[in-house]
């Protein structure tokens, strides 16, 4: 993870933390794969607690649901090697969040106080790729005390709008998107 981190000072003597629990293939139906995780309200140096981030390999979405705690979700879509949208969804519990196929994301716990506990569903086949994250040393935007901070390792970048979750017909999804 420090390799994605925007406080770099911090990440050079930061202790080896448990940043956030990942519980794959708690069911499998259908070619879709159910997965729990679950990230403590912790700071990182400036930065607040998030996964490395991830893109996927072909075409594939996925499916989020808030199970507890609150989300931010920032999706930035590659157009030959350059950021060609970014944005960021802020999701509480029941909340429904989807990753459009050729979407890298980063899951963000906001709180220094209260667990974010999220659900996915994904492909079995869907496999996931790090590289971008990793070269770049992170998402095009970090989410910091202090606000958003554009990532300076990406050459342009759009400017960060925000979308809504899904919430219309959220009753029969999340009884659907249940195991």
């Amino acid at each position: 993870m420090r390799e994605v981190l925007y406080d770099q000072q911090w990440a050079e003597t930061a202790p080896n933390l448990e940043l956030y629990y990942m519980y794959r293939g708690v069911k499998k139906k259908d070619g879709l794969r159910y997965d729990i995780t679950v990230i403590p309200p912790l700071m990182l140096g400036q930065e607040f607690t998030k996964t490395k981030g991830h893109g996927h390999a072909g075409a594939y979405g996925e499916i989020y649901i808030v199970l507890g705690g609150q989300a931010l979700y920032l999706l930035q879509k590659y157009a030959n090697e350059k950021i060609e949208d970014v944005y960021v969804v802020k999701a509480k519990k029941g909340d429904i969040v989807v990753i459009p196929p050729y979407y890298g994301h980063v899951t963000i716990n906001p709180s220094k106080k209260e667990t974010l506990k999220e659900a996915n569903w994904v492909s079995v086949s869907c496999q996931n790729i790090y590289n971008s994250f990793i070269e770049k040393q992170g998402a095009c935007y970090y989410f910091a005390g202090k606000g958003w901070i554009k990532n300076k390792k990406y050459d342009k970048v759009p400017k960060l709008r925000f979308e809504q979750p899904l919430k219309k017909w959220q009753p029969k999804l999340l009884k659907r998107l249940s195991p």
